[in-house]
């Protein structure tokens, strides 16, 4: 038995030669009158849903080349799933675009990616795409939009057999600097991944979950659509999340799994709605996409009487890498990232030398296998940085595994902290402050020191006033002060991890994904704050 951190990948369920469309295909032929989707008052069944998929494919084999790429751009609708399935039926390979991108983001994905086609949405949350669209003044290769929904007319074209390790998907990563680079995902892959995934959560037949998750992120369009599809579950589409619609729709459509980043886990939480809806059919949540805080692990089991399941992985990796069980002990379900799922394999390498550390120490998280991206499209030199010679993927993200191959996060390599030469991790500081009972959020940054090279920041979001005599909440002001927490820390860390600076906020800063802008919050601790940014004490 070795004594470093290793896992080797589990080879007890097979990878298969399966394809985005064909899953789909599958499921109709298994289960043709489950229900596949529900949006609004209308719902399709599997062999419905193939059907419309098949038809729309044919559509769109009239107008592309198979190998051709379309995007979409368009938040969640029942015709986003629809052109993802008809796309991979028409071996096209879909780009997904950021609804919420401006002109010159949309030009860059478009132009990079070499799009032929473009599906877009009217509209989202109030601005009219088409207008956005008409302000792209750099040169574009040759383009036909279409709004989503409206497939394009003429003789219908022949479906082609779809090589499973063909592109099936392109998703630009979310970067915090520069222009975000573009994942290019197998059609294996996205639909292994997915399955393998949705086993361990321990999804089946006739679940279902409302959808709260972007479906231009990976988690969204992939993990849960995929997942459901190949477990023979119900999808309820959302437009875009809204906690108190989201408690609404899983009261009447008997929602078994709940699932989101933890932003919208603690926004249902909090909704004053929750208590007088009926959801004594949940039995399962999941979360991803950010670190998620051990005691909202344990809040969300204890408030909605389930168990929790959590998945750690990226888009470069089609998803998901680790993940916990709901039979994994209360612990291990709150505190750790999980196993490596099957088909994985996971080691902790020393950032610098590359070295597989011992047990318990922490290094930089790194897979191999099956999961791995075919690489960023057009930027050789950024894949081999991701993904080295022997086929390891590196995440970037810092992490510790443990001899039974259960994994727990440190943070990221690019957040890490280095003061006086000594290595800090944000999340550690962070569990502590959680742990305060008058912190409700936190951000831990480094921030620049003449002397130290860097220093800790704390960006805290204190417990609010739970309303007038409240004893159990406290407002902003009334709450810990920066004296409070620094004291809190200095009983709790070695002295040199204790924030140096602090900046209180009521809100910070998020990616469309949910994801704290961390690069943002460590900007306002060298600038003066802004109109409703953090307040230092």
């Amino acid at each position: 038995m070795t004594a470093i951190s290793y896992w080797p990948a589990d080879r007890s369920s097979p990878v298969l030669d399966t394809t985005v469309g064909g899953v789909l295909r599958a499921a109709a032929g298994q289960a043709p009158d489950r229900v596949a989707l529900i949006a609004g008052d209308r719902q399709w069944t599997y062999a419905q849903l193939h059907h419309e998929a098949e038809r729309v494919a044919r559509a769109l084999s009239a107008r592309f080349t198979p190998g051709d790429r379309i995007a979409v751009w368009a938040g969640n609708s029942p015709d986003w799933i629809l052109l993802e399935f008809a796309a991979a039926l028409a071996g096209l390979t879909l780009v997904l675009v950021n609804p919420a991108y401006q002109a010159d983001e949309l030009a860059h994905v478009l132009g990079h990616a070499g799009v032929s086609g473009l599906f877009l949405a009217d509209e989202y949350r109030g601005t009219s795409l088409r207008a956005v669209l008409a302000q792209v003044t750099e040169p574009l290769p040759r383009l036909d939009v279409f709004g989503l929904g409206e497939w394009p007319a003429g003789e219908a074209g022949p479906l082609p057999e779809v090589d499973p390790d063909s592109p099936a998907q392109i998703l630009y990563t979310s970067g915090t600097t520069g222009r975000p680079k573009a994942a290019v995902l197998n059609h294996r892959a996205l639909t292994n991944n997915s399955r393998l995934a949705a086993q361990a959560i321990g999804l089946t037949a006739g679940d279902v979950l409302v959808n709260p998750m972007p479906y231009f992120h990976v988690a969204g369009c992939e993990l849960i659509t995929l997942g459901l599809v190949q477990t023979l579950g119900t999808q309820v589409v959302m437009p875009g999340f809204d906690p108190g619609l989201m408690l609404e729709l899983i009261e009447k459509h008997r929602g078994t799994v709940i699932g989101g980043v933890p932003t919208m886990l603690t926004a249902l939480l909090a909704h004053p709605s929750r208590a007088g809806r009926d959801l004594s059919c949940l039995r399962l949540a999941l979360a991803g996409g950010a670190t998620v805080p051990p005691e909202l692990i344990r809040q969300v089991e204890a408030a909605f009487g389930i168990l929790f399941t959590l998945t750690f992985g990226q888009t470069e990796s089609h998803c998901s890498i680790t993940m916990t069980r709901p039979d994994d002990a209360p612990a291990d379900r709150a505190e750790t990232l999980g196993r490596p799922l099957p088909q994985t394999e996971v080691k902790i390498a020393d950032v610098m030398t590359g070295q597989t550390v011992p047990y318990g120490s922490v290094g930089e998280i790194c897979t191999r296998g099956y999961l791995v991206m075919d690489g960023y499209l057009g930027d050789a030199d950024a894949t081999a940085a991701a993904v080295d010679q022997d086929g390891w993927l590196h995440t970037g993200d810092l992490g510790t595994m443990d001899e039974r191959g259960y994994c727990r996060i440190a943070g990221r390599i690019k957040e890490m902290i280095i003061r006086g030469g000594e290595n800090i991790y944000p999340r550690e500081i962070e569990a502590v402050l959680l742990a305060h009972p008058g912190v409700a959020e936190v951000a831990v940054v480094g921030v620049p020191d003449r002397f130290w090279g860097e220093v800790v920041g704390a960006v805290v979001r204190r417990v609010p006033e739970q309303g007038p005599g409240s004893s159990s909440g406290t407002s902003p002001e009334r709450g810990p002060s920066q004296a409070d927490l620094a004291g809190y820390c200095r009983e709790r860390l070695a002295g040199f991890k204790v924030p140096a600076r602090w900046l209180f906020t009521d809100a910070f800063p998020l990616t469309s994904t949910g994801k704290v802008r961390k690069d943002v919050l460590s900007a306002q601790f060298t600038s003066p704050a802004g109109v409703g940014g953090p307040r230092s004490t």
